[in-house]
């Protein structure tokens, strides 16, 4: 073996310039590779940290969604469109839920939370049909944001770390609906409506994904997110039951089936008599004999017209125990994966309409572009390295062409085709791994500088959102450099086995023959 080691190097110095051309393509190939690598893993775990520690918890329960329709922490979609977006269903099985998640023992702590999403404006309202027909104006601009409101006690005991820059945190014991914003969002609505928005002020603000909904709410306070690069959508955070109004979960939307079903039976069990009275008394109270037209509106009571509107009232109210979610964050050591399955079987089998996902699932608005970008970057890496490859493959196979006398010459001597095979491979191999290392070497040095730096997106969300925050930054692991390493090997291997399948095909007759020409 130490002797077709020898000979190994000894040919790679002989035949330099094609070593040098295929140890470029390997350094090269292996230093983007780590690279790419390293930069999806630091946004994959600044996107984790980041939502898991804010946002979604390590767990996320939900109502089950109807069939076609998917909903994360920050909106309801389904496969069809109508012009309207769907609105998470409140969570009816909460109580239940809890109770399964306290007796589990795998929790550290829980909350409840509604989320949903509108615009906010102050002073007169904005006649959002003109302003988006408007050419000069951006919709991607539109100060629109997330509001999401939790459990008093509990939601900010979870998901903590807001640096209040301005004002104070919201008053859970106020009858007023009060609201804290994110410095993001007070920029992109005083460049948008080109109105200053203080503490003190009172907004209108309207439901992003309700018919026309509009409440007033004062501004207690502005903050800035607890991670400075979070790729997280603008977001303001108001009480429960501000945001409740918004979110479509008064006590006629929460009926179950059967009540709701009761409900409609009433209506058409209603005879039109009670509803218009008997024959044509109705508009025959509303004309005059004399002349024919309607009467004066102070002549009739248009209150009683509708009869007793109470039971409207009631269903229009919002649900002071409706939420969308229970998050929670599992105890050090429980596998998240795991425990989210065991819940789910535990909810189907005692019949609660509840689903437990990840912070993935629960953040899927947001991992699943990052999702996107990694298997973009993936699909690069291969088509890179199949022409590396190619390259190589094809310049091993020109050296062995220019080497056939010497390769018939081995046979001649007695050297075996194992020998010929062995001695190419020790070639390939050795070429490989040194290369490989520089490559790894390389990566980890431009990395290395490129992380001191400490370069970030700033304020563009775009970026924010596709890179999964604002700084730029990579975070190599041993897993990424040893994958990045035996793919290259393997990949380099492959490439020669064409190659020497063709030297073993030399002869000493076809060398002599190819001396003589």
């Amino acid at each position: 073996m130490k002797v077709i080691f020898q000979l190994a190097l000894r040919n790679l110095k002989e035949h330099k310039a094609k070593s040098i051309i295929v140890s470029l393509f390997i350094i090269f190939g292996v230093a983007i590779v780590i690279l790419g690598n390293s930069f999806l893993e630091s946004i994959n775990r600044g996107l984790e940290k980041d939502f898991r520690a804010n946002y979604t918890g390590d767990i996320t329960v939900s109502a089950n969604m109807p069939d076609g329709m998917k909903a994360d922490i920050f909106m309801a979609t389904s496969g069809t469109f109508d012009g309207t977006l769907p609105q998470t269903p409140a969570l009816l099985d909460i109580d239940q839920v809890e109770k399964i998640l306290d007796e589990s023992g795998l929790i550290s702590g829980r909350t409840r939370m509604i989320s949903t999403r509108g615009i906010m404006m102050k002073g007169e309202e904005i006649d959002l049909a003109a302003l988006m027909s408007d050419d000069s104006v951006n919709i991607a601009d539109i100060p629109v944001f997330m509001m999401f409101a939790g459990e008093e006690d509990s939601y900010f005991t979870l998901f903590g770390g807001q640096h209040i820059v301005e004002g104070s945190a919201i008053d859970y014991s106020s009858s007023e609906n009060q609201l804290l914003i994110d410095t993001r969002i007070r920029s992109s609505f005083e460049n948008f409506f080109k109105k200053s928005l203080n503490v003190g002020d009172s907004v209108l603000v309207m439901g992003a994904n309700t018919d026309g909904v509009i409440r007033e709410a004062k501004v207690v306070g502005f903050y800035t997110p607890a991670n400075e690069y979070s790729a997280m959508f603008q977001t303001i955070y108001c009480n429960p039951s501000f945001a409740r109004a918004f979110a479509d979960l008064t006590y006629g939307s929460i009926l179950d089936s059967e009540n709701a079903r009761n409900f409609d039976e009433k209506i058409w069990d209603v005879d039109e008599s009670e509803l218009f009275g008997e024959g044509d008394d109705f508009f025959d109270d509303m004309i005059s004999d004399e002349t024919d037209s309607f009467v004066s509106g102070g002549d009739i009571d248009f209150n009683n017209i509708l009869g007793d509107i109470t039971l409207r009232d009631e269903l229009n109210r919002t649900d002071n125990g409706s939420w969308h979610f229970v998050q929670a964050k599992f105890k050090n050591g429980v596998k998240a994966d795991n425990a989210i399955k065991e819940l789910n079987a535990k909810f189907k089998e005692l019949g609660i309409d509840a689903n437990a996902m990840g912070w993935e699932t629960a953040a899927a608005s947001y991992t699943k572009t990052v999702a996107g970008i990694n298997v973009f970057f993936n699909i690069l890496v291969v088509v890179l390295a199949i022409v590396v490859f190619i390259i190589i493959m094809n310049t091993m196979t020109i050296s062995i062409i220019e080497r056939t006398s010497e390769i018939g010459t081995m046979r001649a001597l007695g050297a075996e085709k194992s020998f010929v095979r062995t001695l190419f491979f020790t070639e390939a191999s050795s070429i490989t791994i040194v290369s490989a290392f520089i490559g790894i070497v390389l990566g980890l040095v431009i990395m290395g500088i490129f992380n001191s730096l400490n370069l970030s997106v700033g304020d563009n969300m775009i970026a924010k959102v596709i890179l999964g925050g604002g700084q730029l930054h990579f975070s190599p692991t041993p897993a990424i450099i040893l994958i990045s390493f035996f793919g290259v090997a393997i990949g380099s291997l492959l490439s020669n086995i064409y190659p020497v399948s063709s030297a073993l095909r030399i002869t000493p007759l076809k060398a002599l023959s190819k001396g003589g020409e």
